[in-house]
């Protein structure tokens, strides 16, 4: 059995691991932590990549239009 479970730090209680202790009752156990990086944070951590995203960014060409224009568009879909 396998089983992932995705919680935030203030969860870490003696209730979780009480229950985790039943679920796996007789069995051994692997336990991982990790945490999850934003794939933005993480591309960024390096200054030549936030530079080039941000060029790259910056080349994208910028649409305006109004509320009612946007509407109609949106109305088309």
């Amino acid at each position: 059995m396998e089983a992932i479970f995705k919680i935030e730090p203030k969860e870490f209680n003696e209730e979780l691991f009480l229950r985790l202790k039943k679920l796996f009752k007789g069995k051994t156990v692997t336990i991982a932590f990790s945490t999850e990086v934003d794939e933005t944070s993480y591309l960024t951590m390096n200054p030549v990549n936030e530079e080039h995203l941000l060029e790259s960014i910056a080349q994208e060409p910028v649409i305006r239009f109004t509320p009612e224009e946007f509407k109609e568009k949106i109305s088309k879909l």
